[in-house]
C-alpha cells in the first residue's frame, strides 16, 4: 500500500473510534509540526488560516496556492491531512474533480468540498448541481489506486441561512453522491446536530463555535469529528495583537511570559535543518 493510501485508510478509521476525532487546523508547516507534537492523530488545513499567511481573507486563494499550502502541511508530519478545498475552485463537476486529483497527487488523505458558490446572486449551488459536483469529486477520490476521504459540506448555517431542512436534504444528497463524511459548519444547537446525525449514515463533522456543546455532549449525539477551522490561526494572530498593543500602549513586556510556553514546546519540535545546511 502506498504511503498516501495508508494515510487515507488511517484517516477514515479515525472516524470510527470510541470518541470523536479532534481535528485541528494548522495554517503552515510550523503549526502542523506543533499540533502533531501535542498528540493529535490527524490534521486538516484551513482556507481562512492559509489565506491569512498571505495577508488575504478567506476565499482569496487560487487552487494552486491552496494545494501548495496543503502540500507543505502534508510534508511536515506523518499524520493524515485533509485539505479545505473550498468549492473545489470550480463551478463545473469536472473542474472539481481535477482539483481533487491535484489533492491526491500531493499525498493528502482527505479533502472537503463545499456547496457555496461565492456569487452574490446565487450563493449556493442548486442541490442537484451540488450533488453532481460531489459525485465527480467522489469518483476522482475513490476511482484510482489511491483513495481520498471526501468530506461534503453544506454551507447554509455558516453563511447565515438557518434552514435545517435544506441542510439535511443537501447532506443526504451528498451522501448518496459518494461522500465519506458530511459537514454542516455553523450548527450549534444540540437538537439540530442530533437531527443531522440521525438523518444520515456517514460520519458527521461539526465546527467548533462559541456556544457549541462540549465534545462529550457531541459524542453522545453521535458526532464523529470536531474541527476548529481558522480558529487556532486567528487565536495566534490575536495573541500577537495583544502583545503588540502591550508594547506600544504600555511599554511593558508581560507577553514574554506566554512566549516561554511557546519556546519550550517549539524547541524540541523545530529541530530539522534544511538539507543544504547539513551537507
Amino acid at each position: 500500500m502506498s504511503e498516501q493510501a495508508d494515510r487515507a485508510k488511517r484517516f477514515l478509521a479515525l472516524h470510527e473510534g470510541e470518541k470523536p476525532l479532534l481535528l485541528p487546523n494548522p495554517w503552515d508547516r510550523g503549526s502542523a509540526k506543533l499540533l502533531a507534537a501535542l498528540g493529535f492523530e490527524a490534521l486538516a488545513t484551513t482556507s481562512s488560516g492559509a489565506a491569512a499567511t498571505l495577508g488575504r481573507l478567506d476565499g482569496a486563494m487560487t487552487a494552486e496556492e491552496a494545494i501548495a499550502s496543503a502540500a507543505e502541511i502534508v510534508e511536515a508530519t506523518d499524520l493524515p491531512v485533509s485539505a479545505d478545498l473550498e468549492n473545489g475552485f470550480a463551478d463545473d463537476p469536472e473542474g472539481v474533480a481535477q482539483t481533487v486529483r491535484l489533492a491526491l497527487a500531493v499525498g493528502l488523505a482527505g479533502a472537503s468540498i463545499e456547496d457555496y458558490s461565492g456569487r452574490e446572486e446565487a450563493p449556493f449551488y442548486e442541490i442537484g448541481h451540488a450533488a453532481e459536483r460531489v459525485a465527480a469529486a467522489a469518483e476522482a477520490a475513490h476511482g484510482g489506486p489511491a483513495r481520498l476521504v471526501l468530506t461534503a459540506r453544506a454551507e447554509n448555517h455558516l453563511r447565515g441561512v438557518d434552514d435545517l431542512g435544506d441542510t439535511i436534504a443537501r447532506l443526504q444528497a451528498y451522501e448518496e453522491a459518494g461522500a465519506d463524511v458530511l459537514y454542516a459548519p455553523g450548527l450549534r444547537g444540540l437538537d439540530d446536530i442530533r437531527q443531522v446525525v440521525s438523518s444520515v449514515e456517514r460520519p458527521v463533522n461539526v465546527l467548533a463555535f462559541p456556544g457549541l456543546p462540549s465534545v462529550p455532549e457531541l459524542a453522545a449525539a453521535g458526532v464523529r469529528r470536531v474541527s476548529v477551522g481558522g480558529a487556532f490561526a486567528f487565536a495566534a494572530l490575536g495573541a500577537t495583537v495583544e502583545a503588540a498593543r502591550e508594547l506600544i500602549e504600555d511599554g511593558t513586556y508581560g507577553y514574554l511570559e506566554r512566549t516561554g510556553l511557546g519556546l519550550r514546546i517549539a524547541r524540541p519540535v523545530f529541530t530539522e535543518e534544511p538539507e543544504e545546511a547539513t551537507a
